[in-house]
């Protein structure tokens, strides 16, 4: 399904009944990498998994932020009344949600972000690397926007005060420092690192983090 918002033709796969959650994919993914946890999601909720612009179904853009990003979920949030969604975004999916829910700390019920970074120094050295190396051969604005952002001060996860939940693999790209500095600025937060995972592997073509979003949202 599509919709127009900003300007730009979004799309969005809805299905499942139940509590609304909004989903968002990672850097260059499409909503497709979560179908396995939708399968398990849908029996409880009412799921909304999004294209990011210039993603998958939606729209080219000539330039991308992560500012636009946020600003482009938070219509398609308004635009359909929904009324305290959870949010669930991997890796830049996760970033957004961190400035939605800074910046309006009565959108969502729960927060719940893997692998988020707040700027470029949360990746590890050999990540950025391969990126910067990728943008010189590609000259991708994807590449690009990660090398260069998000800034988000650590000032404005303080005003973050629903229930938030943060993740990681425990061999991921985001530093496992970075990850407790987020958490650790983050009221009523929690930091789950899983074992033996990379920063994708839990959750692209997976149902285990379909099932931890069940978990932490039936405690």
């Amino acid at each position: 399904m599509f919709i127009k918002i900003n300007g730009i033709t979004i799309f969005y796969k809805k299905s499942g009944h139940g509590k609304p959650l909004i989903m968002l994919h990672g850097n260059g993914e499409t909503h497709e990498i979560f179908n396995r946890s939708i399968s398990l999601l849908n029996k409880y909720f009412t799921v909304y998994a999004i294209d990011f612009r210039d993603h998958g179904n939606s729209s080219k853009v000539s330039e991308l932020h992560y500012d636009d990003h946020a600003a482009d979920i938070y219509e398609f949030i308004n635009k359909f009344n929904i009324k305290k969604p959870v949010y669930y975004g991997f890796s830049d999916g996760g970033i957004v949600g961190l400035i939605l829910a800074s910046q309006y700390t009565d959108l969502f019920s729960r927060l719940i972000v893997s692998g988020p970074n707040i700027n470029p120094k949360g990746l590890r050295a050999y990540a950025k690397n391969f990126m910067k190396l990728k943008y010189a051969l590609t000259k991708s604005q994807k590449v690009e926007m990660m090398l260069k952002e998000p800034d988000i001060p650590l000032f404005n996860l303080s005003k973050i005060d629903i229930p938030t939940n943060i993740t990681g693999g425990s061999i991921d790209v985001i530093s496992r420092k970075h990850l407790k500095l987020i958490q650790s600025s983050i009221r009523n937060s929690v930091l789950k690192i899983f074992k033996y995972h990379t920063h994708s592997s839990y959750i692209v073509n997976s149902e285990i983090i379909g099932k931890y979003i069940i978990e932490v949202c039936n405690k």
